[in-house]
């Protein structure tokens, strides 16, 4: 959650339910390999010229003397399969832990690194004295991405990066790297923007959970386009929703804003035409950084 700072290969399935991933039983999927027709889960789904093929097929068909180019095994989206499929969300984890780790050595509540990096809006009426602290509005924009990988609380960042591990790794797995990271850190800004734009100027926000959010629409997106049963994701977004409006010191503008934007920045990663893939899911980022840039220019310009 984003808060606000202290005051101070087995066949799958038995023919009656949902099947399950060869590679790994314990997870539904509704997608078959084209070739060998087994089910595959988004970690094991490799971008085919029709449908999509298991690993074992793409290795098979790897010496058929086809262009190493038109052969190259993509992703659900079409990025490149890599090695490790959870690299990213592992150094986002280490970079949220490390600057973590940094608050608390600096003092924790009354650290001037959390001064200097969370999400301040302005925190001054009139020009600020030489050496105060400032915000966004006066220059600091800045401050819209260092507030994502800040965090004050064990819990707090312990419920974000349980997040970011479980919602993560599966979708950088299904959309590639580059994808996946334009994911996160878009689904972030969006968060920022929204709170700077709502949230009253001298009120402080920190916290990766925009981004997590982002993450949670990602993945409602990508299990509807897998035909995955919905209900476990939709049950724990609820939950989420709710506690982002029950819960006091939670900046709700983050989540809604992260939300957002994941939700939108999925539907064109993973329902781009073949044949302008690339165009339209860099387009949609595109719009949606756009947009997080519109409103920080307007907020700014209401607050100078």
């Amino acid at each position: 959650m984003d808060q606000q700072p202290p005051a101070d290969q087995v066949p799958s399935g038995d023919g009656r339910g949902t099947p399950t991933c060869y590679r790994h039983p314990d997870r539904e999927t509704g997608v078959r390999c084209t070739r060998c027709e087994r089910p595959i889960c988004p970690e094991c789904m490799i971008s085919a010229s029709v449908g999509f093929q298991c690993p074992d097929c793409v290795r098979q068909g790897s010496g058929t003397g086809h262009h190493p180019a038109a052969s190259m095994p993509r992703t659900l989206a079409g990025g490149r399969v890599a090695a490790d499929p959870r690299l990213i969300t592992k150094i986002l984890l280490g970079i949220n832990l490390a600057v973590f780790l940094a608050v608390w050595v600096t003092g924790r509540d009354q650290s001037w690194l959390s001064d200097d990096l969370m999400l301040l809006g302005r925190a001054w009426d009139s020009t600020p004295p030489p050496g105060s602290v400032e915000g966004v509005a006066e220059g600091q924009w800045y401050r819209l991405v260092t507030s994502m990988f800040l965090h004050q609380e064990v819990m707090h960042i312990a419920f974000n990066m349980l997040g970011l591990w479980w919602l993560g790794g599966p979708l950088e797995a299904a959309l590639g790297r580059a994808r996946y990271l334009s994911l996160y850190l878009l689904s972030g800004l969006a968060g920022s923007a929204l709170t700077y734009w709502i949230a009253a100027p001298n009120q402080g926000s920190l916290g990766a959970s925009g981004a997590v959010f982002g993450l949670l629409g990602a993945t409602a997106v990508m299990m509807r386009r897998m035909n995955y049963d919905m209900r476990p994701v939709l049950v724990l977004l609820a939950l989420n929703l709710l506690f982002t409006f029950t819960w006091g010191g939670i900046a709700w503008e983050a989540h809604v804003g992260g939300l957002i934007a994941g939700t939108v920045i999925a539907i064109g990663m993973v329902h781009a035409p073949r044949e302008h893939r690339t165009a339209v899911q860099y387009g949609t980022c595109a719009l949606v950084l756009v947009a997080v840039l519109g409103i920080v220019l307007a907020r700014t310009a209401s607050l100078t």
